[in-house]
């Protein structure tokens, strides 16, 4: 199957001037294929949400898009497979608990790799999705920051399908305002907010949006 990649990446760049956040295209849906022809048109990072097949699609790629290009989960991470996640991939997003944080810990000291997390803030409070409530996020950053092998970069957040631009920009300017309390609280740098996708990646990027997680756009 042949995509446009080239020329969707270059509407969307266009869409969401002037700014630049870094596009991760969201591979989960499409082979190693897809891969490849992102890579071609100068992609270099790719979220995937399902580790085993993942890291099975990734082995497949050719060793020159695989060792230069960045691999992101981005989905709900199970305990049990964070060893496999952490040994794959460059960043995981959606750390939603302290107990999954101090686990990729665990395994990062034993693997001797330092991994780079995002923590994961549901403050839409919706309760199909995982992620720290704001609260909860206060209550458990100390910890999580004391934790070896693990580098806070920022936050990740999901908005609710269908939500209006007014909805989206309260709660994508709310994960800002998040990001920079805790900055302030806990004296850090928090660089990255991942946040937006294929319906909603306008306003993310307009609300301060680091990382824009992008696959239907861009594989259509």
């Amino acid at each position: 199957m042949q995509y446009k990649i080239q020329e969707n990446l270059l509407q969307i760049q266009e869409e969401i001037a002037p700014y630049k956040p870094n596009i991760i295209a969201v591979t989960k849906y499409f082979d190693e294929n897809a891969i490849i022809e992102a890579f071609t048109a100068g992609i270099r990072d790719f979220g995937e949400s399902r580790v085993v097949e993942a890291s099975e699609k990734i082995g497949r790629l050719p060793a020159e898009v695989r060792d230069n290009s960045k691999f992101h989960f981005i989905g709900h991470l199970q305990t049990n497979k964070v060893r496999r996640a952490v040994e794959r991939f460059d960043v995981i997003h959606s750390v939603d608990s302290l107990k999954l944080a101090s686990k990729i810990s665990e395994v990062s000291v034993e693997v001797g790799k330092v991994q780079n997390i995002l923590l994961q803030l549901n403050n839409a409070g919706e309760v199909q999705k995982s992620g720290f409530s704001k609260d909860e996020l206060f209550e458990a950053f100390a910890d999580i920051q004391k934790l070896p092998n693990i580098k806070v970069l920022g936050l990740m957040n999901m908005a609710p399908l269908g939500a209006s631009v007014n909805e989206l920009e309260f709660l994508f300017g709310d994960v800002r305002k998040t990001k920079e309390e805790l900055e302030h609280k806990f004296d850090c740098n928090l660089n990255e907010l991942s946040m937006g996708m294929s319906q909603d990646y306008v306003v993310a990027a307009r609300e301060g949006a680091t990382m824009l997680r992008i696959g239907r756009k861009l594989f259509s």
